[in-house]
């Protein structure tokens, strides 16, 4: 089972790699302003590094487990406020979030076959605040031997 769940999150962290990379190369290749240039590179260095573990922990190497790991805890957080947005996942999500205004209201939210990367000074009128189940349980996996 082990085994089974490794190379699932190995396979979802290349797909979700190797999609989110491309993404990141079409929005950097206009060259446009410098703020979009820069976020494009963060990006593409964050979904490389994610598409890097899933194929080391595809190998079965001890090191594609530690990377993936960090590759999961990036995925954890979902943070979307007026005054600063975090978010991040590749290959699949599944969110359980609350939406923090006048009547907070918790949602959850899931897809497969994505990726998304959001990184801002600014962001949604009304706040949410989450975390990506799957990739909790992702890593939660990956801390077994």
């Amino acid at each position: 089972m082990r085994t089974f769940l490794f190379r699932l999150i190995g396979i979802l962290e290349i797909a979700g790699g190797l999609y989110g990379a491309v993404a990141m190369t079409r929005r950097l290749l206009p060259l446009g302003a410098t703020v979009d240039s820069v976020l494009a590179l963060i990006g593409l260095a964050v979904f490389g590094f994610v598409l890097v573990a899933g194929v080391l922990l595809l190998e079965g190497s001890e090191q594609g487990v530690r990377l993936s790991r960090w590759a999961q805890l990036l995925q954890l957080p979902l943070i979307a406020t007026p005054v600063f947005s975090y978010a991040l996942h590749s290959g699949a999500f599944a969110h359980l979030f609350a939406t923090v205004q006048a009547s907070p209201r918790l949602r959850f939210h899931w897809d497969a076959g994505t990726e998304h990367f959001a990184l801002a000074l600014a962001g949604p009128a009304v706040s949410r605040l989450g975390v990506n189940l799957l990739a909790l349980g992702s890593w939660l996996v990956l801390r077994l031997r």
